[in-house]
């Protein structure tokens, strides 16, 4: 079984920001692989399909960002999930608007549902980075994340979700590495503007 986590924060007024891409990526991935509705449980809304012929949850925490990892450990534990099948989607500053990347392990980048999920479980599980640029301005990356995507964003947006669900079938179905080949080296990027 995997453990697929779109990171973002619960509630109306965040429900389109870039910060709530992991969130976007979760409810198309239910959408794509016919998931059942979404229960509340563990502090979160939870739901469960079948992709690659591998039995996936689908997570997303309620317990806002910065206390992913409290949410994302309990169903670990309640599920005895080894890390390797853990993947966590979320938003990063660091990569272009539209880019897609696998990344296993490493430091919290200063995303501090990252950061939170290390505290919890450690480092060494799958990150499914969605590319979402920086500001135009230097120290303005807090409102920049909270801020929802322009409208003529939104078809660039749904093709970065159409890919990121390749990327989780790809990883689940031929490995993280193949994955990452795929991804990376091809350079799958939305055509963001």
């Amino acid at each position: 079984m995997w453990l697929v986590v779109g990171l973002g924060n619960p509630g109306m007024q965040y429900a389109a920001t870039r910060h709530n891409i992991g969130f976007m990526l979760i409810d198309a991935l239910a959408q794509a692989w016919s998931a059942c509705s979404f229960r509340q449980r563990f502090c979160s809304q939870l739901t469960s399909c079948r992709i690659a012929q591998q039995d996936v949850l689908l997570m997303k925490p309620q317990t806002y960002m910065n206390r992913s990892g409290q949410a994302v450990s309990a169903v670990m534990a309640y599920r005895k999930l080894p890390l390797q099948h853990l993947v966590v989607v979320h938003d990063e500053l660091d990569l272009p608007a539209g880019t897609v990347r696998i990344k296993v392990g490493g430091g919290h980048g200063g995303h501090n549902g990252i950061r939170d999920t290390i505290a919890h479980v450690g480092g060494d599980f799958v990150r499914l980075r969605l590319g979402i640029g920086r500001p135009a301005v230097k120290g303005q990356e807090t409102q920049y994340v909270l801020q929802r995507f322009a409208a003529a964003q939104q078809s660039h947006l749904v093709e970065q979700l159409t890919l990121g669900c390749e990327a989780v079938e790809d990883l689940i179905s031929r490995g993280v590495v193949a994955a990452q080949q795929r991804f990376h080296s091809s350079n799958r990027v939305a055509n963001a503007p």
